[in-house]
C-alpha cells in the first residue's frame, strides 16, 4: 500500500511524541490503530462485494450462454425430428408406400366380422353335435 520503511515509521513516532506528548500518545495510538481497522473492514466488506458481484455477474453471462446454446439445440433437434418423421411417414422399411392406416370403422367392422365367424362356428358346432 505504502512504501514507507522503518526509518520514516521512527521519523513519523518521534514528530508524534513532542506534538501529542507522551501522556496522551497511548490514547492517540489506540484511537488511531481502531480507525485503521475500521477502514480495513470496511475496504474488505467492500472489496467482498464486489467480487461477489462481478463473480454473479459472469454466472448470470455463462447461465445466458447455455440457455442460448440449449434453445438452439433444441431446434436442431425438433428439425432433425421433423424431418425423420417426414421421410419415415412417406416410405417403409422396404423403401416402399406403407398401407394406409386402419380407421376406428374398419377396426369395428373387423371386429364385427370376426365376431360373426366365431358365433357362425359354435352354432354349427352345435348343430352337428
Amino acid at each position: 500500500m505504502f512504501d514507507m520503511g522503518f526509518s520514516e515509521l521512527l521519523l513519523i513516532a518521534v514528530v508524534a511524541l513532542i506534538v501529542i506528548g507522551p501522556e496522551r500518545l497511548p490514547g492517540a495510538i489506540r484511537t488511531g490503530s481502531v480507525w485503521l481497522g475500521k477502514i480495513k473492514r470496511s475496504y474488505n466488506e467492500i472489496k467482498r462485494e464486489v467480487e461477489l458481484e462481478l463473480h454473479n455477474n459472469e454466472v448470470m453471462e455463462n447461465l445466458k450462454k447455455a440457455q442460448v446454446d440449449l434453445e438452439k439445440d433444441a431446434k436442431l433437434i425438433q428439425s432433425a425430428a421433423e424431418e425423420s418423421y417426414s421421410e419415415g411417414a412417406d416410405t417403409n422399411e422396404e423403401g416402399t408406400k406403407p398401407a394406409p392406416r386402419a380407421t376406428a370403422t374398419t377396426a369395428t367392422t373387423a371386429t364385427t366380422a370376426t365376431t360373426a365367424t366365431t358365433a357362425t362356428t359354435a352354432t354349427t358346432a352345435t348343430e352337428q353335435s
